[in-house]
């Protein structure tokens, strides 16, 4: 077998037009001296682009030139943008999402993003507008270098997996797992009744193989994260069992990279091959982001079956008798 550092080489590419620095030997990079606009010239524009897909996260540095249109415009030279499926977007824009952390809650639990529709996005760009002083990090995790060093029986089982991916989960038992201090469980019950009046007023379920290939660049990834309801063919005791095994290997320290936040700052990251969460250790302090995301492609497995949707349906409301 290949080696991951043969595989995923992060150092810095002579053949680049751009000055990219990798963070760690597995993920991330920063690109130095490049100002962001839609209409960036294509030479820089392939190479980031290839940069992307090369390092699964980059960072830039001092974006402030970047509004909500230029942002959107940005993305679009990626791919179609699109809004998500269910939480509305920024007032005045067509496709942002705003990441407003309230008491110190953010998404701190990993995931890909919206992978409970079946061609969830393949980009992600997320500029920061106000962060804390201290805290608020954002991780990142390598899907590939994950699954290169599973041992091989763990990489047959995941081979043939499959697992069902739902935005209709229990937040407010994620919330409680995740440790933080609830005020009388206020916070909890509010993102409760989030989830389930917006987040998942229309609920999603889909099937994605374990294991994606990747539409560039042909290396394989694990798929999973906080929507993985249950695989299939698999109970709910096993399957969590499972997944908590398959997804450690993920989240191993030695497959993340982490960012420290400052006004300005751009995160592009190849949401198909990684998952990140928020670090939520900034109190009462604000954060807010924007995030774009450009619509990606069906994934494929490795036996070349493509996801599907099974379930997308308004969620039905209680009616008193």
């Amino acid at each position: 077998m290949t080696s991951i550092v043969a595989t995923y080489p992060n150092a810095k590419d002579p053949s680049s037009p751009l000055d990219i620095r990798p963070v760690t030997g597995r993920i991330g990079a920063v690109v130095e001296g490049l100002v962001l606009t839609p209409d960036l010239d294509e030479e820089s524009f392939r190479a980031l682009e290839a940069a992307v897909v090369r390092h699964k996260v980059v960072f830039l540095r001092g974006q402030h030139q970047l509004d909500n249109a230029t942002h959107e415009g940005l993305a679009a030279r990626f791919g179609d943008p699109v809004a998500h499926p269910t939480v509305p977007v920024v007032e005045g824009s067509r496709y942002l999402l705003e990441l407003d952390s309230k008491e110190g809650y953010a998404a701190s639990s990993w995931h890909t993003d919206v992978t409970f529709v079946d061609a969830y996005p393949k980009l992600s760009l997320l500029r920061a507008l106000t962060v804390p002083e201290a805290g608020g990090d954002t991780v990142w995790a390598n899907g590939e270098t994950a699954y290169e060093s599973l041992p091989e029986p763990l990489r047959q089982l995941a081979n043939q997996l499959w697992a069902v991916h739902t935005n209709d989960f229990d937040y407010a038992a994620l919330l409680a797992a995740s440790g933080l201090p609830d005020k009388q469980g206020t916070i909890a019950r509010e993102r409760a009744e989030f989830q389930k009046s917006v987040f998942a007023a229309t609920v999603y379920e889909t099937e994605h193989p374990v294991v994606r290939v990747h539409p560039v660049s042909g290396q394989r990834s694990l798929l999973l994260g906080h929507f993985v309801r249950n695989f299939v063919g698999l109970n709910k005791v096993d399957s969590q069992r499972l997944f908590d095994t398959l997804q450690d290997h993920i989240t191993n320290e030695e497959n993340t990279v982490r960012w420290r936040w400052q006004p300005g700052d751009i995160a592009i990251w190849d949401n198909r091959s990684t998952q990140h969460r928020a670090i939520a250790d900034f109190a009462l302090q604000r954060r807010t982001l924007r995030r774009a995301t450009v619509h990606g492609e069906v994934p494929v497995g490795i036996d070349g079956r493509t996801s599907t949707t099974i379930r997308k349906e308004k969620r039905a409301e209680y009616q008193p008798v």
